[in-house]
Parts: structure tokens; C-alpha cells; sequence
């Protein structure tokens, strides 16, 4: 019977410079490779023991959303492929890159998500508990403050993906949710993130979001609910401003319906389902969900 493999979940994520577009999405496989290579000794600089871990690394652009998924979706799929790559296992390093048909399916970016001065490469270190663990732990302390990539390294991807790259770090998924759940509250979407945070990190938890004026919703049984509510009904949940004049209620009502689609937009790109249940006028919109 084989051993059991653990793996360190990690990025190195890509600032790109302000407006510009990559030339490429995806690196041919050879410079995959040497991209990997890069990011292995930059690793092994970091946390020394990293080295005796296989390291597998996608060398596509990802944006967040795409990696921070319930279950991660393409990290896991990356685990699948090094887990079957050629050769004895502790100390491989791995790039997948684009050969004539692209990258596999299952780790191929999408245009949707083609924007964004944000891009990861997916990538993850991987090897027997008693060996990751202790690696895992140290480069969650380290990588966040001193995790920036070689200058070679950069320059690799900057030119690999003929685009300008003004930083380029490595952080641990960890690392990249905390800086979501910032960049969310910075554009006003702090409410949802204990909603997406559950469903990542604690997918069997039940979390609410019961905060008027925001919108009411449960995340739930690997998805979220959302109260879909009528004026009459928003207005006696205790949603609506405190306001008599029917002409500012209606507008408010219409902006109360944006930021429910607003949040539906963001969970659902983050593959979190977001289903709306109607709550009828005369019942409560918890006990509706709650059911």
C-alpha cells in the first residue's frame, strides 16, 4: 500500500503593470520547466527542506477567483498529475505548459477571468506528512513577508507571458485568501467574505449573513441561499432605510436588488452556488431560509 501525500497549497502570484494584457496565457512546456526549476530554488532559499518535496507548477494565468474555489478545484488537479509524473518521488519539480492543443482542460484558464493586474500560477510542494507539515507551517509564516521571487524568476515570466510584471511573489493559498478578504473590504464586499471563507475553509459550517441592510443569505450544504424579497416583504424584514417617501423607498429597493445580484456575481465566480428562495410577505425571511 502506498504512503499518503500531503500537499502544500501555494501561488506565485504576478502584479502585472497597470492596463497591460499578456501576450500569452500559458507557457510552451520547456520554459514551464524552467519556470518551475526557478521557483523550486526560490523556495529552497526560503525553507531549505522544500527541496526533498516534489513541487508541481502550472504555468498559466489564474485569477484569483479561479483558485480560490471550494475543494480546490485545479490545485487538486495539479496534485492528480504529479502524483503520476515519471520518476521517484521527493525532490521532482514539474511544470506543465502548453503544448500544441494548450494546457489540459482541466487546468486552463478562463477568459472569462482573462483581466486583472493580478495573475497566479498555481503551484504546490507535496510528500509524506511527516515531511510537508513542518514545510507548510514555516512557509505560512514566511512567504507572506518574504516571499518575493528571484529577480531571474521574474524576468522568466515576465517575458515568457511578454508582459511587464512589476512584483512577482509566492504565497500559500492561505496567504491569498487573506489578501482577498482585504481586497473585498477595500471595495465594500466585507459582508460576503464570512460566506466564501466558509465554504472554502469550513464546508460542512453553516454561516449567516444577517446584516440589514445587506442582503440575507445562508451558506449551507456546499451553497449559499439568498432571501428573494418583494418591496412589502424587504420593507417589514427590516431591510428598508427608515424613510416614508415612496419614490426614495423604490430606489432603495432597486439598489438593495443590485447588491444581492452584486454578491450572487462575486460567490458564484468563486464557484460557490447561490440559489434565490422567495420569502413571502407576512413570514419571516430567516425562518424561510432556516428551513
Amino acid at each position: 500500500m502506498s504512503k499518503p501525500e500531503l500537499s502544500v497549497l501555494a501561488a506565485l502570484a504576478l502584479e502585472l503593470a497597470p492596463g497591460a494584457t499578456p501576450g500569452k496565457s500559458a507557457l510552451d512546456v520547456a520554459t514551464a520547466g524552467e519556470l518551475a526549476g526557478l521557483v523550486a530554488r526560490d523556495l529552497a532559499k526560503l525553507v531549505p527542506e522544500a527541496a526533498d518535496l516534489d513541487l508541481g507548477l502550472v504555468a498559466g494565468l489564474f485569477d484569483p477567483v479561479e483558485l480560490l474555489r471550494p475543494g480546490w478545484p485545479v490545485h487538486a488537479e495539479l496534485e492528480r498529475l504529479v502524483a503520476r509524473a515519471p520518476g521517484a518521488a521527493g525532490g521532482r519539480v514539474v511544470g506543465f505548459g502548453a503544448d500544441d492543443a494548450g494546457l489540459p482542460e482541466s487546468m486552463r484558464p478562463s477568459a472569462e477571468f482573462a483581466g486583472g493586474p493580478l495573475k497566479l500560477l498555481p503551484l504546490l510542494l507535496r510528500g509524506d506528512p511527516a515531511s510537508v507539515a513542518p514545510v507548510g507551517e514555516r512557509l505560512e509564516q514566511v512567504l507572506l513577508d518574504t516571499g518575493m521571487a528571484g529577480a531571474d524568476t521574474a524576468l522568466l515570466a515576465q517575458s515568457g507571458f511578454a508582459v511587464p510584471v512589476e512584483h512577482a511573489r509566492l504565497l500559500t493559498l492561505n496567504d491569498l485568501a487573506a489578501m482577498m478578504a482585504m481586497q473585498y473590504e477595500h471595495v465594500g464586499l466585507a459582508p460576503m467574505w464570512p460566506l466564501l471563507e466558509a465554504a472554502l475553509l469550513a464546508p460542512g459550517a453553516v454561516q449567516w449573513l444577517d446584516a440589514p441592510p445587506e442582503p440575507l443569505a445562508v451558506y449551507e450544504n456546499g451553497g449559499v441561499r439568498m432571501a428573494l424579497l418583494d418591496i412589502d416583504a424587504w420593507a417589514e424584514g427590516g431591510f428598508a432605510p427608515a424613510d416614508t417617501d415612496a419614490g426614495r423607498l423604490a430606489r432603495a429597493f432597486e439598489r438593495f436588488q443590485m447588491r444581492q445580484r452584486q454578491l450572487a456575481a462575486v460567490l458564484e465566480a468563486h464557484g460557490v452556488p447561490v440559489t434565490f428562495d422567495h420569502c413571502p410577505a407576512g413570514r419571516d425571511p430567516r425562518s424561510v431560509l432556516a428551513e
